[in-house]
């Protein structure tokens, strides 16, 4: 984080039990483009992480204290362009297709979320834009994309409005965390939202890997998830049992299911195997004459009797939300205290 940003903070009094380099390592690894201005007094930019630098050429050095005219760029398949900057301030929340042409002379297409942040009271404090990389920065590419554009192609219409309801989550998950991060100074904070702004990333990654715009393969994307968490944590003694089928899915279904079992998993390996030095993680993703779901389960403790999951009011319960409103999805939950406890995700 620049020391721009780290003034801002302090304007804003968090407390300083916020360890502003943990906050900071957090806002550089985020694997999307993103660009903060503060609300606070006259509004102009605070922050720009490596990913915008990287994707837009432009240096964060160019745009941190400057309006947000200052960044380049303008609408794609609009009769009347409309510059990138204009666009992010134009309202509280704005989506849209830009296109940003590099010093290099090459062409980024992105899709653009920006939201505003408030506070508890719901004074306005930040204005957060993130930026998707959608196409590779070839001309000719961007030709076609413009034309796709004004022909109301119904596929990119609809990535965009899943570009912008994943990076609404997003923006849910940062605010969420901040605020636990006020009242209390919880171990691994932002390691948990590393790992569910990873299972977004993850796929992304996929789609670009597959050159598909609206499916990945859900045991695929369940893989990369369930070894990316056991890396991250580390944990000797605790073995992944790990059993997918090949499936494909669409983004909507994938995502809520792939949070749902990094939030189980992370849930498991931080409570199930306490005092403890071995263990089994199951994740399973199976498709048969039983129709197709997801089984993530342990071996551990199981869940306290009066304890259970997703809790009301937390963010679990959010992702649970999305993952039955967006792909029709039942959650089980089966806890037997000593023996473990099984979740298992059914798909209509």
């Amino acid at each position: 984080m620049s020391t721009v940003l780290g003034h801002q903070i302090e304007e804003v009094e968090v407390p300083n039990e916020v360890d502003r380099d943990r906050f900071e390592r957090f806002f550089e690894q985020i694997p999307l483009a993103v660009v903060v201005s503060t609300l606070i007094t006259h509004e102009h930019v605070i922050y720009a992480n490596p990913a915008f630098e990287a994707l837009s050429g432009q240096v964060r050095s160019e745009i941190e204290g400057q309006p947000w005219g200052r960044l380049r760029g303008s609408s794609v398949g609009r009769d009347q362009p409309v510059a990138l900057g204009d666009a992010i301030t134009a309202a509280p929340e704005v989506i849209g297709t830009f296109q940003i042409d590099r010093p290099d002379g090459s062409a980024s297409l992105i899709d653009l979320f920006s939201s505003i942040i408030s506070d508890d009271e719901g004074n306005p404090e930040f204005r957060l834009a993130a930026l998707v990389d959608v196409a590779p920065r070839d001309s000719s590419l961007v030709q076609e994309f413009e034309v796709q554009m004004r022909e109301k192609d119904m596929r990119l219409l609809e990535m965009q409005h899943r570009v912008k309801n994943n990076l609404q989550m997003i923006t849910a998950l940062v605010r969420v965390e901040a605020r636990k991060a006020r009242n209390q100074d919880e171990s691994g904070m932002f390691d948990r939202l590393a790992g569910r702004i990873n299972s977004i990333q993850l796929v992304y990654k996929l789609l670009s890997e597959s050159g598909q715009r609206e499916e990945v393969d859900l045991g695929v994307y369940l893989s990369d998830v369930a070894s990316s968490i056991m890396h991250a944590s580390a944990m000797e003694g605790i073995r992944l049992e790990l059993k997918v089928d090949s499936y494909p899915v669409s983004v909507n279904v994938a995502l809520p299911t792939g949070m749902v079992v990094n939030e189980l998993m992370t849930n498991s390996l931080k409570h199930a195997f306490v005092d403890r030095d071995s263990g089994t993680i199951l994740i399973h993703s199976l498709s048969d004459e039983r129709g197709r779901r997801v089984v993530v389960a342990d071996d551990g403790v199981g869940l306290p009797p009066d304890v259970s999951w997703p809790k009301h009011g937390k963010l679990g319960a959010l992702i649970v939300q999305s993952l039955r409103q967006n792909a029709k999805a039942d959650l089980a939950v089966d806890s037997q205290p000593g023996r473990g406890v099984r979740f298992t995700i059914t798909f209509a």
